[in-house]
């Protein structure tokens, strides 16, 4: 701007004259609005916990889904990365495939990181060590991008079409969600809390403590017999179909004879990865055992088939479905039964097939505007005839 007014006017036709004099108002406008934005991004982080400093609260822990205390261990890991990008002077950055550490500071904390793992030697403290680091980069990483009730981009947002509703107050779900699947974009898990609210669909992360021991308090409370995991578990004797499981009911209303919390069933939903949900099933076993003397937890198989993430979300066959679509086929095959018919668990599971779409729609929207495929991969398949 100093080169125009040192120079003469009478060297510019007035048509150039208007034309920067508009141009140089456009650059002003754009230069108010960047000011705004910051602005406005201040205030965003103030008002969502701190976001400019690095601490986590409790609400915003909770906000994320869990209704734990912020776990210890996660809050050490956050600390320390803290400590780090002030020793090294070099901004945390997180981007590439699952949002990993990037750039200088990444390549160090990587080798930090192993070094502190290496020398664990206890397996517990080494998987409790995994799980924290996975949730402390997860935080950190998505803070002010993703909504922190959907999980969703902010300009993705699916919040103000999701539909809350109540479900019976005899059953509780579990997520008992590995670490790596949250706060992922396409995880279904986190409809359930979102429809049904934590109380109802309780986020359980696999490997924080706190976590943990709040749902091992309940299932102790409520006793062995009343909490079932949902898993295909064929090895078992224990796994039984929804019908054969309560078919010996002996109440043909049980809402009538459950006067208290302690006779709530309670579901445990495998919330990862199909190779995962072996290892999250044997710490339940393990944990059981060490409760109740019996590691073999009832396990229920479902007949639902494919859900409508299968378009976007590869399986490794179409028989296995999604997190959210078990809930679906769990309550659905609940309420075909005579003495749950009353409790309305069939529009209940509608409202988690509505909320599906819904989380479809919106992926499926990205995508396209991202220029990416929404067309499910096919794997290779072997026909054995």
């Amino acid at each position: 701007m100093r080169y125009f007014a040192g120079a003469s006017a009478l060297n510019f036709s007035p048509s150039l004259l208007l034309q920067c004099s508009i141009r140089r108002r456009k650059l002003e406008a754009i230069g108010r609005r960047l000011v705004m934005t910051s602005v406005n991004s201040q205030s965003r982080s103030r008002e969502s916990g701190g976001c400019d400093d690095g601490i986590i609260t409790v609400e915003e822990w909770r906000r994320w889904g869990p209704v734990s205390p912020f776990p210890s261990a996660v809050k050490q890991i956050v600390d320390d990365l803290k400590v780090l990008e002030c020793k090294l002077d070099a901004q945390i950055e997180f981007g590439g495939n699952g949002g990993k550490l990037q750039g200088t500071f990444g390549d160090y904390e990587d080798k930090k990181h192993r070094a502190t793992y290496e020398a664990l030697d206890d397996p517990e403290k080494k998987f409790r060590f995994f799980a924290a680091r996975q949730i402390a980069c997860r935080l950190l990483g998505s803070r002010g991008y993703l909504c922190q009730k959907c999980w969703l981009a902010m300009e993705d947002c699916m919040c103000s079409n999701v539909k809350p509703c109540g479900l019976w107050k005899r059953i509780r779900f579990w997520l008992y969600m590995h670490p790596r699947d949250f706060l992922r974009q396409n995880n279904t898990g986190k409809l359930l809390w979102q429809i049904f609210g934590p109380q109802s669909a309780t986020l359980c992360i696999f490997g924080i403590a706190e976590d943990e021991e709040i749902m091992w308090n309940e299932f102790e409370r409520a006793g062995k017999s009343q909490v079932c995991c949902l898993y295909p578990n064929q090895n078992s004797e224990l796994t039984l179909s929804v019908e054969n499981a309560f078919a010996n009911s002996t109440s043909k209303n049980p809402g009538s004879s459950m006067s208290d919390e302690d006779k709530t069933l309670h579901f445990i939903l495998l919330d990862g990865t199909w190779n995962n949900s072996a290892a999250m099933l044997k710490r339940l076993k393990d944990h059981a055992k060490s409760v109740w003397g019996d590691e073999d937890l009832p396990c229920i198989s479902l007949a639902t088939g494919a859900s409508a993430m299968h378009k976007l979300r590869p399986q490794p066959s179409w028989d296995r479905t999604c997190t959210a679509a078990a809930a679906i086929g769990l309550l659905s095959e609940l309420s075909l039964l005579p003495q749950f018919s009353s409790y309305g668990l069939d529009k209940q599971a509608d409202a988690i097939d509505e909320a599906l779409v819904i989380l479809l729609d919106s992926l499926t929207g990205r995508r396209l505007r991202m220029g990416r495929s929404i067309t499910r991969k096919v794997r290779n398949t072997i026909s054995i005839r």
